[in-house]
This record gives C-alpha cells, sequence and structure tokens, in this order.
C-alpha cells in the first residue's frame, strides 16, 4: 500500500485564489457553459472545448436569447456569483472573455463556495453545494497521495467536482501549471504523450478502451479513476503494464471519502472522516424493552453504515448521509455494498432506471416498460424491456398481412418501435439514461414469486 507523503506539496495558500490562474478559469467556464448549451440542444453536440477567448456565442455558436440565459444562469449559480448586476452584464456581452472578466470579479469579492449538479432521484439535476475551504482541505490529502506530479493529463470535464479537484485545484496545490486535456483525442494519443510524473485523470470506461491497446507506462505514471466503480479486473490489468492506479471512491454530494491504490482492496478513509456511530450510542438504562433495544441497534448499524462525520477545516464537525451502504473492514477501512438510492452509474454519470422508463412510458405506442443496467456479458449502458400497445390500423388478416397484402411480422413491428423510442430518448434523456438495447414482449419479465426479473437482450 502507498504511503502518504506529507513534506512534498505547496501550501503556501495560494491555490484557494484558483481563479486568478487564467487558464484553469477559462477551462472551468468553457466546460461548464458547453454543457449547458448541450443540455439546451439534445442530440445536438456543442463546439468542443477549448474554446477561444474571443468565442461570442451568439455568431460562433448561434446561441439565442433562452440559451443565452440559460448559460448565463449556469454561470451565476455554478460560482455562487453575488455581486448585484452580474446577470445583466453577462446578457449584455455574450462573449466569453468578457463572461471570465465577469466572473474573475465576482469570485475576487467573494468565493466562499461553488454550487455543482448531478442526477437527482426525479431525473432533474441536483444542487450539491461545497465551500471552498472543504474542497481545499481535500486537495490537501489528494496532493500527499500524488507526490512528484509534474503535469497533469485529463479526459474529465473541469466543472464536475471530480474534475474541479483534480484538475483545477490539485494543480495549484502541487505547483503545476501543465493541464493536458485529452477529451478530444483517443487513448492511443494519450499514452504516446505519457511520461514520467505524470498524473493521468480519467473514468473506468476511458481506461478500458485504453487497455485495449496492450499499453506499456514509464515508470512513475499515475492514473486516478472516478465517477464510477473500476472494475477489480480493470484496476489490475493496469498495475500489470506498470501504471498506479489510484481509485477515489465519494460522490457529488459529499465529495471525497475513501481511495485505494490495489485492485480488490478496502478503500482506506481520507484523515479527515470517520465513521457516524453516534446517532445509535444507548446508555445502559435507556429502554428495557428487548424490542427497543433491538430497534436502537437497528439505527447503530444503520448510521455507521449509511452516514460519514466530518472534521472541518474551522474545528467543527458535520454528518453526512451516504449513498451507498458501506461494509466496514474496520474504523478506517471499507468496501461499497451498493446503492441506498437506487441509481447505477452509466459513464460515471448517476442515472435512475426508473425514470428512464417513465419517460419510455411516455409514448404513445408503449403500455408498460422496465429499465435496468445490463448484465456484464451485454454491456455497460442501460437496457430496457417494452410492452408495446397495440397499434391501431387495418384490420389484420390471419397469416399476418394486412388486407392491401402487405406482410407485417412482429420482428418488424418491434423493430421499427425500437428505432420511434430511440429518437423519443434522444430528445427527452441524457446520453447515459439513454437506452441502449430494446426488448419487447407482452408482459414485463418476472419471476414466480412476481417479482420484477432480469431478461436477456432480445430474447423475450
Amino acid at each position: 500500500m502507498f504511503q502518504i507523503d506529507r513534506s512534498t506539496m505547496c501550501d503556501t495558500g495560494e491555490g484557494v485564489q484558483w481563479w486568478t490562474h487564467a487558464p484553469s478559469l477559462h477551462r472551468f467556464v468553457a466546460d461548464l457553459l458547453s454543457a449547458e448549451l448541450g443540455l439546451a440542444r439534445p442530440g445536438r453536440p456543442p463546439r468542443a472545448t477549448p474554446w477561444p477567448l474571443d468565442l461570442e456565442f451568439v455568431r460562433d455558436l448561434g446561441a439565442d436569447s433562452l440559451e443565452l440565459h440559460g448559460m448565463a444562469t449556469a454561470l451565476v449559480d455554478a460560482l455562487d456569483l453575488r455581486v448585484a448586476g452580474v446577470d445583466e452584464r453577462l446578457l449584455a456581452r455574450p462573449c466569453l472573455e468578457d463572461w471570465l472578466d465577469a466572473a474573475r470579479t465576482g469570485l475576487a469579492m467573494d468565493a466562499v463556495r461553488l454550487n455543482f449538479r448531478t442526477s437527482g432521484s426525479s431525473g432533474s439535476p441536483k444542487r450539491c453545494t461545497h465551500s471552498l475551504a472543504t474542497m481545499w482541505q481535500e486537495v490537501r490529502e489528494l496532493a500527499r497521495l500524488t507526490p512528484g506530479r509534474r503535469r497533469i493529463l485529463t479526459a474529465v470535464p473541469s466543472h464536475h467536482i471530480y474534475g474541479f479537484l483534480f484538475t483545477i485545484l490539485l494543480p495549484r496545490a502541487l505547483g503545476i501549471d501543465d493541464v493536458v486535456d485529452l477529451r478530444t483525442a483517443s487513448p492511443a494519443v494519450a499514452l504516446g504523450q505519457a511520461r514520467a510524473g505524470d498524473l493521468i485523470v480519467a473514468y473506468p470506461v476511458w481506461w478500458e478502451a485504453l487497455v485495449r491497446l496492450d499499453p506499456r507506462f514509464e515508470p512513475d505514471v499515475v492514473g486516478v479513476s472516478s465517477g464510477a466503480p473500476c472494475p477489480d479486473a480493470l484496476a489490475a490489468r493496469l498495475d500489470a503494464v506498470g501504471l498506479r492506479l489510484l481509485e477515489m471512491y465519494g460522490s457529488s454530494e459529499i465529495a471525497g471519502v475513501g481511495w485505494r491504490d490495489r485492485a480488490g482492496s478496502a478503500f482506506t478513509l481520507l484523515a479527515y472522516w470517520r465513521r457516524d456511530q453516534a446517532a445509535g450510542e444507548q446508555k445502559p438504562d435507556q429502554a428495557p424493552e428487548r424490542e427497543a433495544q433491538h430497534e436502537r441497534a437497528q439505527q447503530q448499524d444503520y448510521a455507521a453504515n449509511h452516514a460519514l462525520v466530518r472534521s472541518l477545516p474551522d474545528g467543527g464537525e458535520a454528518r453526512y448521509p451516504l449513498q451507498d451502504t458501506l461494509a466496514w473492514q474496520d474504523e478506517r477501512q471499507f468496501l461499497p455494498a451498493g446503492r441506498i438510492d437506487q441509481a447505477v452509474q452509466v459513464g460515471g454519470t448517476n442515472v435512475f432506471p426508473a425514470y428512464v422508463a417513465d419517460v419510455l412510458k411516455l409514448h404513445p405506442r408503449v403500455l408498460d416498460a422496465t429499465v435496468r443496467m445490463m448484465r456484464p456479458d451485454e454491456g455497460r449502458r442501460l437496457k430496457a424491456f417494452v410492452v408495446p400497445r397495440p397499434a391501431p390500423g387495418p384490420a389484420t388478416l390471419p397469416g399476418g398481412a394486412d388486407e392491401g397484402g402487405e406482410f407485417f411480422t412482429p420482428a418488424a413491428e418491434h423493430a421499427a418501435l425500437g428505432e420511434e423510442l430511440a429518437v423519443w430518448a434522444a430528445a427527452r434523456l441524457s446520453a447515459p439514461e439513454r437506452p441502449a438495447a430494446f426488448t419487447f414482449g407482452v408482459r414485463l419479465p418476472r419471476q414466480a414469486s412476481g417479482k420484477p426479473a432480469d431478461w436477456i437482450i432480445d430474447a423475450a
């Protein structure tokens, strides 16, 4: 196990003022605005970043008034800009350089917190607020886990909390100016660029694409993976070809929680976290009844496995609920043991299969639907099982022919409906939420007990 080096980070405090580093602010704002514009234009990917400073949103991106308003709102909310009149200033000067100036001015006056967004249980983005002080507290720990880095190569956007911590704040902590964006390059290009002293920031799907190239890393190249669970086999493969892979466990709601650098091992809590067991503590004279004692024992177990306590930079403490159940190995080490909120992760994004099914059931040709994650042998996307609603039309003659003599098969009808549903989903769901496979049948798959059952793609 890697030993934390507590003596090799730049700790001047200047890194807290991250926005004074022009490339960092430029990258964050462009990533945020590009993502917001993409949400406003389903199925139409926005112009790839990096964006030039003189980019004009109306002239160069074709942004209309509603899109501009959405982009401005997203920027004000993400950076928690509380300067009076900043919204009007942004809308009056829809140019990237002007918006960067406005953001820099606002942050210089008030940069206490940032707001990140993730999917909520309704399918709508959830707002996750983090103080700059607690994020800097985490980055101190990350810097101690990644000493000696001279460059950061990133395959993740900087406006999500994972990217913000590792590609905006961590470079400031380590004294790194060289951050290389890999998102428009293939993993092969990234592999060719990697050299000793690099930290490669990516997610499991990206690492999977890279290992297909049978890579060989130079000594002292470190990778980091987060956003979704990294399969043990993948982590072991990367270790075998010379990469030290740092896996981070956390969420947008509470940021980083723990780390490991060996496949299959337990995660270790970051220094400022501890298990929450106080909620279930009881005094000997409390609740002598056996049933009440049992209930308190259950509460204690739930508190220990579903919440953490954080020591804050100001000396206080805060309790944070978890989205996962944790299986504790001891007081500092744990393994994730399943989602609590029924979310699954696709490409590093939390998605909710029940919400996706509700969207499919809005289609007039769908009578019922269920959605779940693919089996490991099927892929890493969502799949949908759909019960079609009988289509109105000409009476069908025996043998499957209509009165005009044209022959229709169930397979052809299902293929046509599948295409319709793919278009329907593309207009209403984000890319990770869209089912990659549709299966059709007369009823939803269920076990003999009546509980929902899994199905094999294209088998009904």
